[in-house]
C-alpha cells in the first residue's frame, strides 16, 4: 500500500530544550523519521537536526498524528529514555475525536495486534498471533455525531489507538486507514499526543510536557 507523501510546511514547535533532551510538538502530516525513497526524506528529525545537530530518536508518532515528542541530545539520554518507553514507565495521553457516541464514559480495550502484511502499514486484531495491546479511554464530551476522548495507551503498538477505536465501532475521524465514508472525510486525522511524562535522564525527576490539541 503506497501513498503520496506531501509533507506539511508547518514547522515543529520547540516546547523544551536542555543539554540532554529536546521536547517538540510535531505537526500532523510529517513523518517522524525518513521513509524509504528520496521523496520521503523530509521529516521531523531532519528538520530538527539543523538547530540540534546531535538529535537522536527515542520514539515515533504516526505521520498523521500531531503532538508531543521527546528526542535525546546525547547517547546517554537516548538509552535512558528508550528504556523508559520499553519498560512502559512513560505516561502518554492523547486527545481524539471519534465517530458516533462512545459509551460508557470510561473503559479499556484489550485486543492483541499484528501487522496486516498484505495491507501494510495497516495493523489488525489477531488473538492467536498478535502482541498484547491495551488502551484506556475517558470520554470528555459526546453527542450522537461524535465523541471527544482522552486515550491512555498502556502498550505502544503501531497504530494501536487507531485500530482499537475502530474495533469499538468508533473510528478516529479523518483516519485514512481505519475510517470509511463520512468518518474519513476530514482534513486530517483527529488524533493528538497531548501530554507526555517521563523521568529526566540526568536528574531522574519525573517531568511532564503538554501541547493543546489543535482541533
Amino acid at each position: 500500500m503506497s501513498f503520496l507523501y506531501q509533507p506539511t510546511a508547518e514547522q515543529p514547535r520547540v516546547i523544551h530544550a536542555d543539554h540532554e533532551i529536546l521536547v517538540v510538538e510535531k505537526p500532523a502530516g510529517l513523518l517522524s523519521v525518513p521513509g524509504r525513497g528520496e521523496d520521503r526524506a523530509d521529516c521531523l528529525i531532519e528538520r530538527l537536526r539543523t538547530a540540534f545537530p546531535t538529535v537522536l530518536l527515542v520514539h515515533r508518532l504516526d505521520l498523521d498524528t500531531s503532538g508531543v515528542m521527546v528526542f535525546a541530545l546525547t547517547p546517554h539520554a537516548q538509552r535512558h529514555l528508550s528504556r523508559q518507553f520499553e519498560d512502559r514507565r512513560t505516561k502518554k495521553t492523547y486527545v481524539a475525536r471519534l465517530w458516533g457516541r462512545l459509551e460508557p464514559k470510561t473503559g479499556m480495550v484489550d485486543l492483541p495486534l499484528i501487522v496486516d502484511w498484505p495491507n501494510r502499514p495497516r495493523q489488525k486484531v489477531d488473538h492467536a498471533e498478535g502482541r498484547p495491546a491495551q488502551t484506556e479511554w475517558r470520554v470528555v464530551k459526546a453527542t450522537d455525531a461524535e465523541t471527544r476522548v482522552r486515550l491512555m495507551p498502556i502498550t505502544g503498538r503501531s497504530h494501536q489507538l487507531r485500530v482499537h477505536m475502530a474495533e469499538l465501532g468508533h473510528p478516529i475521524l479523518g483516519d485514512p486507514l481505519y475510517a470509511t465514508g463520512a468518518a474519513a472525510d476530514f482534513p486530517r486525522l483527529m488524533l493528538h499526543a497531548e501530554s507526555l511524562r517521563f523521568k529526566h535522564p540526568e536528574t531522574g525527576v519525573m517531568q511532564g510536557f503538554s501541547a493543546p490539541a489543535p482541533f
